[in-house]
């Protein structure tokens, strides 16, 4: 009975020694897959503002362009409606002007 206490004793003090590394290991790999998340995360919002940005400078982009090619109608045109038109713009642009 003895014999088998002392081996439980023995197979418990084995497994604390061994348990504590393994817990230090556990740890460290779970510290170190947070910080690989938290980096992904920080990556990814990065990405979204270059994205936002790129998004805005498209949209000018586009804006500029639709006006030039307005722009360029009006002017090219002859047709008594777009001439109409173009009169009404350059009339309410006077009166929006203060």
């Amino acid at each position: 009975m003895e014999e088998l206490f002392g081996l439980g004793i023995g197979l418990v003090a084995v497994v604390m020694i061994f348990s504590i590394p393994l817990t230090a290991i556990w740890t460290t790999h779970l510290r170190k897959t947070q910080k690989f998340k938290a980096q992904i995360v920080k990556d990814e919002i990065e990405l979204e503002k270059l994205k936002y940005n790129n998004f805005l400078m498209e949209t000018e982009k586009m804006r500029l362009d639709l006006q030039q090619k307005q722009t360029d109608l009006l002017e090219s045109s002859a047709d008594p409606l777009i001439v109409d038109l173009q009169k009404r713009t350059q009339t309410e642009e006077k009166t929006f002007s203060f």
